[in-house]
């Protein structure tokens, strides 16, 4: 997986199990399976989506049975049509019961993540401009979401607050004006670009002029873009941004702008239908 090293890969399973297992463990599944009871299950989209979380997936079941056996059959990245097979396994039946919901939540969740980014990155395919994902995610699944975002075909920008310098528009109101703000980010000696949000063309120059190494194009029109970009020339990157839609993001892309960001890829992409069909073995 394309995972950060420092992704504690055991852990969040642990933790995901530990939410849904409880201390009395699948007391259903307990009661009315024998306990050597063997199945067969392959885990199926009902749409044509792009996958992200298969690996994860996986690991849900083989924390419950070492013995499963496990084909994968998709890769992460991967666009796969309607009724695709995703995983086939073979396992105590007990544990795949348990292991069932976890791993399903998962994958659809960032599947349907990715699922939404793709068709995002289709929009803009052949303007030049590049999607970008936001810090807009459910607080502790950062790395995950981020993870199905470039499964989908976004890049990431600003993991954390502590990876790069954004002057939003509440940085500039405290700091009384945007060249201040930014010649206070530039004065700190960071090591860091600093990026610089500018919602009005008049805010260009004085940005520019205090050394701002990017901007941030906040809810401007399409005229408004190819205005900033005739008035910045080349000379720093610019990052189109604020209420970005599938309907809108090709008229933005084609204004010359570098970037794009669009936190609906995260924060209001729904999960993709995948099924896990049982055959007894």
């Amino acid at each position: 997986m394309a995972l950060p090293e420092d992704f504690d890969l055991q852990d969040f399973i642990q933790r995901v199990l530990a939410e849904d297992l409880g201390k009395g463990g699948d007391v259903t599944s307990a009661a009315t399976i024998d306990a050597n009871a063997q199945f067969t299950a392959e885990m199926n989209a009902r749409q044509a989506i792009s996958v992200a979380g298969i690996e994860l997936a996986a690991a849900f079941f083989r924390a419950l049975d070492p013995d499963v056996r496990i084909e994968t059959l998709a890769k992460d990245g991967e666009r796969v049509a309607h009724g695709a097979t995703l995983i086939r396994l073979s396992g105590n039946a007990r544990a795949m019961l348990a292991a069932e919901r976890p791993a399903l939540n998962t994958l659809q969740h960032l599947s349907g993540i990715a699922t939404l980014s793709r068709q995002y990155a289709d929009e803009i395919e052949g303007t030049g401009a590049v999607l970008l994902d936001t810090r807009k995610t459910i607080p502790g699944l950062r790395v995950l979401e981020k993870f199905a975002t470039r499964m989908g075909g976004a890049h990431n920008y600003r993991i954390r607050l502590d990876d790069g310098v954004l002057i939003k528009d509440n940085h500039v109101a405290v700091c009384g004006g945007v060249a201040e703000a930014v010649c206070r980010a530039k004065a700190a000696n960071t090591g860091l670009q600093v990026q610089v949000e500018v919602d009005r063309l008049d805010q260009i120059e004085p940005a520019l002029s205090a050394g701002a190494d990017g901007l941030l194009l906040d809810n401007m029109t399409p005229a408004m873009l190819r205005d900033a970009v005739r008035i910045v020339g080349g000379r720093v990157p610019l990052e189109a941004s604020g209420g970005v839609t599938l309907e809108t993001i090709r008229f933005l892309a084609e204004t010359g702008v570098d970037f794009i960001s669009v936190g609906r890829i995260t924060q209001s992409a729904p999960a993709v239908d995948i099924g896990l069909d049982y055959l007894i073995s």
